[in-house]
């Protein structure tokens, strides 16, 4: 397969992270450009060989693949400015702004463009995100198996085939990350008050929580049948998990989820009446 060329029009966390992550996987840096409005976001990125530029008409010059690594609210102006060499050149535009709908990229780009919608979560960052991905009709088999590949260089993939799925995985591991550090805040913050020091307490959580983590992902065991193994009948863990039952965790947690993603809905809708 011929190495696509790769625009990205914003160079914030996300997009930098998408960078790095390209160019950690072998994708060829001269190969990749990118635009930004602010020079500071640009002057690390051009050490590393990509090509770099305010105007985002010159970023996407020849790019078979653009990425727009953007505010939401920002969207509609720059896909407006970049409609008419998209609809000439039809290239796969991927997009990572939260909640904006395939159908209000289509619209603005005025029709007919194949469109993957991402939504990955903060531990990209460091090469560890998970990411959900949502192709139009008109994405090819080819520009399918992109799109994963960029993706797939900072985290896991999964593929959706329904686009309303997309506000449910916005509120589980789009916003997830927030969850677990909340957790892991008020895990440190009840150790402290039974006596542990602050860094004794914070080692311990941070390093419990990878643990569990890791021992999820690598047993490939049920969530249910790990806590189990840990949750000996009578013992102390049994005595905290019973708290944590009688207090409707499971009942907060799929409240918390369901605000998340009705938000999200309702921010996709006010994006569509631009």
């Amino acid at each position: 397969m011929t190495v696509p060329t790769i625009a990205i029009i914003g160079a914030g966390n996300m997009g930098s992270c998408l960078i790095h992550g390209l160019i950690q996987n072998g994708h060829p840096a001269n190969k990749i450009s990118a635009s930004d409005s602010t020079e500071e976001k640009l002057s690390g990125l051009a050490s590393i060989g990509i090509q770099t530029t305010t105007d985002n008409l010159q970023a996407i010059n020849h790019a078979d693949v653009i990425i727009f690594a953007i505010k939401p609210q920002s969207f509609h102006a720059i896909a407006r400015e970049l409609a008419a060499y998209i609809q000439q050149h039809k290239p796969l535009i991927l997009s990572i702004a939260a909640g904006i709908r395939e159908s209000s990229i289509q619209t603005w780009l005025n029709g007919d463009i194949p469109i993957v919608r991402a939504m990955p979560n903060t531990p990209a960052l460091i090469g560890c995100g998970a990411t959900a991905l949502y192709a139009n009709r008109h994405v090819s088999e080819e520009q399918h198996d992109e799109a994963e590949s960029i993706l797939r260089s900072v985290g896991i993939v999964i593929w959706l085939e329904d686009e309303n799925q997309m506000d449910a995985v916005t509120a589980l591991s789009g916003s997830g990350p927030a969850y677990f550090f909340l957790m892991m805040e008020a895990l440190q913050q009840s150790a402290e008050k039974l006596g542990l020091t602050q860094e004794t307490a914070r080692l311990l959580t941070l390093q419990t929580a990878l643990g569990a983590a890791r021992m999820a992902i690598e047993s490939g065991k049920p969530l249910e049948e790990l806590r189990q193994n840990v949750t000996s009948k009578g013992g102390t863990t049994e005595k905290a998990v019973s708290v944590l039952e009688d207090n409707q965790l499971r009942a907060i947690y799929h409240k918390a989820l369901t605000a998340a993603k009705e938000r999200s809905e309702e921010l996709a809708e006010m994006m569509e009446k631009l």
